[in-house]
């Protein structure tokens, strides 16, 4: 039934920008640990001079990416470097400050940690496969026990399992966390009733992409649509009858549009539909679609077979307007006039339209949508 979907799903760049700077902070908190163990101990030569080394490139790797802003914008493959940068950075020293005896060790938390927050169940999964993989190659290396011993499988388990555990439980706490708050955006976006978006998160959709339509020079329409039986449905069957009926309004209008069309409740049985690269002749083909499809199925409830019959009013873009308030004005006037006629009609939008016609109280874009 939605058309929200796409636009519902996946972090977006204020959400991306925030995982950015947590990865920002982890990777300066790393450089901070290994400054305190290297004031702390006495190194060889050798590996003081390769954990300063790593910390240099680490340094400059975080200042290029997150203060010199070589990337403009944040992405999950750009985070996803950094947790490798991460996990190699905390490889290398731990190498040269003692292997599967270095206490920093534990700092192979903070990658798995940041991943299972950011990156998700797959990508978390290699990095622990991978932590795990550096465990054994130290503790081989080191010459710490014989794989054939059991002593040595114990020892491997109590320095995996809480490597393990803390990727499991915070991949999962994220996912639980991811959920609750797609259901919280989804909740505020959408009309409760019928599922499809509000005016609220409508417009914004609709400032965006009649910007890009301007910007590119390509055409957009709006199809207001109203059904012409609400009231009777009411009145004979109940409130209830008339919910589903605005239910099945918005099933069987989505049927007919593609998967980059998009449908909002525009307030009491009204509908805006927004058709984005769609000229005036498609947008009738679409609108009188919608209208026909409705001219020929029934409405059941509770054993009744209504007829049912909708009336819609279009406008585009570039013919009708260059401003998007404009566009949705007229549409709605044409959707009056489609009313007027005799209802169970398609209306494009005509100069002589009466501009009296829209009722007082309509939701304003005026504010939340410009070109």
């Amino acid at each position: 039934m939605l058309k929200a979907s796409a636009f519902l799903s996946g972090p977006d760049q204020d959400e991306l920008r925030g995982f950015g700077r947590t990865i920002a902070e982890i990777q300066w908190l790393l450089v901070v640990l290994v400054l305190v163990y290297l004031v702390a101990v006495d190194l060889d030569e050798e590996s003081g001079v390769a954990i300063y080394s790593a910390l240099g490139l680490l340094g400059a790797f975080v200042l290029t990416l997150h203060y010199i802003q070589f990337y403009k914008k944040e992405t999950l493959t750009k985070l996803a470097i950094e947790t490798v940068v991460m996990f190699a950075f905390i490889t290398w020293v731990t190498w040269y400050s003692g292997k599967i005896d270095s206490p920093l060790l534990n700092l192979y938390l903070l990658p798995i940690i940041a991943s299972s927050l950011i990156l998700g169940k797959l990508i978390t999964s290699i990095l622990t496969g991978a932590v795990i993989l550096c465990y054994v190659a130290m503790a081989n290396d080191s010459g710490l026990s014989n794989p054939e011993t059991l002593s040595y499988w114990v020892m491997l388990f109590a320095l995996i399992a809480p490597i393990v555990l803390v990727a499991y439980i915070t991949t999962m706490l994220s996912a639980d966390i991811r959920y609750a708050m797609a259901k919280i955006k989804r909740i505020s976006d959408t009309d409760e009733l019928t599922g499809v978006y509000n005016m609220r998160s409508f417009s914004t959709i609709l400032r965006r992409t009649f910007q890009q339509s301007v910007r590119h020079a390509h055409p957009l329409s709006i199809v207001m649509i109203d059904s012409d039986n609400l009231k009777a449905v009411n009145d004979t069957h109940g409130h209830n009858a008339g919910n589903k009926l605005l239910q099945h309004l918005v099933y069987k209008v989505s049927e007919e549009l593609r998967r980059t069309d998009i449908v909002a409740r525009y307030g009491g049985d009204e509908f805006i539909i927004l058709l984005p690269e769609t000229g005036r002749q498609g947008a009738m083909e679409t609108a009188e679609r919608i209208r026909q499809a409705f001219e020929i199925s029934r409405f059941e409830y509770r054993g009744n077979s209504l007829g049912v019959t909708v009336s819609l009013g279009l406008a585009s873009y570039p013919e009708d307007g260059a401003n998007v308030d404009v566009i949705v004005d007229k549409a709605d006037k044409a959707l009056y006039r489609a009313k007027r006629l005799g209802r169970n009609q398609t209306a494009l939008y005509e100069p002589g339209d009466d501009p009296h016609a829209s009722p007082p109280s309509r939701p304003d874009l005026k504010y939340e949508v410009s070109s």
